[in-house]
């Protein structure tokens, strides 16, 4: 009798128990997200479309081409800068491209990426461009950037693409324990020409020294990751078509054609392919260096590395890298040179133009490479240079500051000919 009693009782706290548990686990559990705004795939089809021009906000990468700058817009498009007259360039047009970053022209075809996938766009008449191909799908599943840190919400693949964030504050019941997702930080990264600031007409333009788009010829190479080469043939623009994909490696970031060489500038090192057959890259060798952000340009024998530390890049060590390429299947350091923080840099014969990002920008006579600490000859300290291209006498520079364009023609009195602002962004 006793025992019927005492499992009685027991069974009933345990069943009181569980259902105390069982409450106490039905937790409201109330958090904030950036939930997906969404643009619906036939409206991102069809949402390439020249505007009127807009002000520039959150710039990125710059590219040269006859008589125009193109500056991009993070993840919004391209501003068309008319520059006829350097000294008075004109804000002229907008192209909508949503998801853009990077770019390249060849034959008034303008190639772009507008999120995952690549475009080609006739750019004949920049008031009525249209779309010759569309390649889905070549690049990695990519989300704007954000400005706070709250997490990502759910995304559906169904409602389209995603194109924004809207705050929202969600409110459920749970059951604990119930692990919810890590989201990781999503991090975006990142032809000779003759003297004169004007390209001929046609031809390939030029882009900076952060470029993940590089036009050699009629091949177009993009690195579509972080380690995956694809190459375009681009000879006939009514039959542009993809022609392979090489695996070159891990943390590659920037793309930069000298001669019959392609460097790719990667977070542990520069990397050397022969591109004499265009479509069958060669490995040559690679120059190794502590982890860090890393554009490259080159010049005669000679290779010019900035190396970024901080945030998502590596160690906390920032400089200019001057590496011997006299022996392409073996580069070899020659000096180093401390710098702030460092983003692109630019070359012509014997000035090198190094955006040192808070501590400004810095031109040198590069015509002793081992010197070139004592033959600074000009620094301009009251912006943040992203990234340059020096035009044979007229240097293009982008910074969250302006457009800024110099002449340089003369080392010993470089002039600033124009500059237009870029607007401050709201809080």
């Amino acid at each position: 009798m006793k025992t019927t009693k005492y499992f009685t009782f027991l069974s009933v706290l345990i069943l009181l128990c569980a259902g105390i548990w069982s409450c106490e686990d039905k937790l409201e559990h109330e958090y904030t997200i950036n939930e997906p705004v969404y643009m619906p795939t036939e409206e991102f089809k069809n949402a390439v479309k020249t505007e009127s021009a807009k002000e520039m906000l959150v710039t990125g990468k710059i590219y040269f081409y006859q008589d125009y700058i193109l500056v991009n817009e993070k993840f919004e498009g391209i501003h068309v800068i008319d520059n006829s007259d350097p000294t008075k360039p004109i804000n002229s047009k907008f192209i909508s491209i949503p998801g853009n970053i990077d770019m390249a022209i060849k034959d008034d075809i303008l190639y772009a990426d507008s999120y995952t996938d690549l475009i080609a766009i006739d750019i004949s008449d920049i008031n009525t461009i249209s779309i010759e191909k569309r390649f889905a799908d070549i690049f990695p599943f990519s989300l704007p950037p954000t400005d706070n840190n709250y997490q990502i919400g759910q995304i559906d693949p169904e409602k389209g693409v995603v194109v924004g964030w809207k705050v929202k504050r969600i409110s459920e019941k749970y059951v604990e324990p119930k692990y919810y997702p890590y989201y990781d930080d999503i991090m975006f990264s990142e032809a000779s020409m003759s003297n004169g600031a004007k390209a001929s007409a046609g031809g390939t333009g030029k882009a900076g020294s952060m470029a993940k788009f590089m036009i050699n010829s009629n091949t177009l190479y993009t690195l579509d990751s972080s380690s995956s080469l694809r190459l375009f043939d681009i000879s006939n623009p009514d039959q542009i078509s993809k022609n392979g994909t090489l695996n070159v490696g891990w943390g590659m970031e920037t793309l930069f054609v000298y001669e019959s060489n392609l460097y790719i500038g990667a977070r542990n090192g520069m990397y050397i392919f022969d591109i004499t057959n265009p479509f069958a890259p060669q490995f040559v060798s690679q120059y190794s260096h502590f982890m860090s952000c890393d554009p490259v340009v080159v010049h005669n024998d000679l290779a010019y590395i900035t190396l970024r530390a901080g945030n998502f890049c590596g160690q906390n060590t920032s400089q200019l890298d001057v590496v011997d390429l006299s022996d392409i299947t073996a580069p070899t350091l020659l000096k180093s040179y401390s710098m702030e923080n460092p983003y692109g840099l630019g070359i012509d014969d014997d000035m090198l133009f190094v955006c040192d990002g808070t501590a400004g920008l810095k031109i040198y006579d590069a015509s002793d490479p081992l010197n070139l600490g004592s033959n600074l000859v000009k620094v301009y300290s009251d912006m943040t240079p992203y990234d340059v291209i020096p035009l044979g006498s007229i240097l293009v520079l982008i910074s969250p500051e302006g457009l800024f364009q110099y002449d340089y023609s003369d080392i010993n009195n470089i002039q600033l000919l124009s500059f237009i602002t870029i607007a401050p962004k709201l809080d």
